[in-house]
């Protein structure tokens, strides 16, 4: 054995052991990537192909991807995370909101008027999840957290100017900070993973939601529902929900090295903001398509708006008592998303 070893830096023993290295070196993989979002979605076409079709040149070939939307290889959107923790398929991307709970550390960016935007807050969330909630991911490879952009009000029958106008009104919510902040705003919160939302509208299980522009299209919220109502940016964004790009640990510590680095060059704070920007760059055309139908969309401006935060802030409260409770720093926690989402913001 120390004899080979000896052998294995002379350059006669490299030549010999060239082609077992050279068909390591060429060893390719296919990955299947689930989600639930639909095929003809901005997320899909623009993100998630993109960055699968990224990865397959800066792989020259060698990784390639079998990509399922729409939740075609079975199950249901709140089990994507696990099925990549437990091997199912390879990559997901998926909400962490879907189990309620489960991260809670990282539901301090879905509190109401966090974001700035959607870039910015992606690269504040990947830093923040870095250095305070890298433990509550262990259980898979994260290649990108991100968030997206304003989330905003849609409804059936009315415009919604103050959080009086929510009274009454049956309104899905993604997470359970969303919906909790439904219920301070007035409304009667329900919550349900994104795809159900058309059928609830459509059967009146729900008067309205809460989604950003950019996925309006694909399950036809402009379609279904006649009034939009945005928040002016100078006066906050409701809203943004948190997403999680993970792959299964056993199935990247199986790859070469050289593979390895690829799905890590693929991978970060980089990987994040082009996500999150990505999505947010789909809420203009989205919203001309609301335009087009001759829905009405009207702004809630910056005076209006601290109504909404003064009683949505229980939220923030509830949520710095329930990390003090779990045995973290509440406070310290929210006050280190605001500073890195405002360096980010600062940056851009």
């Amino acid at each position: 054995m120390i004899q080979r070893r000896t052998l294995l830096k002379s350059g006669a023993a490299v030549a010999l052991g060239a082609p077992a290295l050279v068909g390591l070196a060429q060893q390719t993989v296919t990955l299947k990537f689930h989600t639930f979002m639909s095929p003809t979605s901005n997320v899909w076409l623009n993100m998630h192909r993109a960055w699968m079709e990224k990865v397959e040149r800066d792989s020259g070939g060698r990784i390639k991807f079998e990509a399922y939307p729409a939740m075609q290889l079975g199950g249901s959107p709140v089990q994507l995370f696990d099925q990549a923790k437990d091997g199912v398929v390879d990559v997901v991307w998926t909400l962490p909101g879907n189990t309620p709970g489960r991260f809670p550390r990282s539901e301090v960016f879905e509190l109401p008027f966090m974001m700035t935007n959607a870039e910015a807050t992606s690269k504040a969330f990947w830093e923040y999840v870095q250095t305070k909630a890298a433990d509550e991911f262990r259980e898979v490879k994260p290649i990108a957290f991100q968030v997206h952009g304003p989330g905003m009000f849609h409804i059936k029958n009315k415009a919604i100017n103050s959080p009086d106008d929510l009274r009454g009104l049956k309104m899905r919510g993604p997470t359970r900070q969303i919906t909790k902040m439904l219920g301070y705003l007035g409304a009667t919160p329900v919550g349900m993973p994104l795809p159900q939302i058309p059928d609830a509208l459509s059967k009146g299980v729900i008067d309205g939601c809460v989604i950003p522009w950019e996925v309006v299209p694909s399950i036809r919220v402009h379609e279904l529902t006649q009034f939009h109502s945005e928040f002016d940016p100078a006066g906050g964004a409701l809203y943004t929900t948190t997403f999680i790009m993970g792959m299964n640990q056993r199935r990247y510590d199986s790859l070469p090295p050289d593979l390895k680095k690829v799905i890590d060059d693929n991978s970060g704070i980089e990987a994040s903001a082009f996500l999150g920007r990505t999505q947010q760059a789909g809420d203009a055309p989205a919203r001309r398509q609301a335009v087009e139908r001759g829905n009405t969309i009207n702004t809630i401006g910056m005076a209006e708006a601290q109504e909404f935060r003064r009683r949505a802030r229980q939220v923030e409260v509830e949520w710095v008592q329930d990390m003090d409770r779990r045995g973290f720093n509440g406070r310290d926690l929210l006050e280190s998303a605001r500073k890195l989402i405002e360096k980010h913001t600062k940056k851009a």
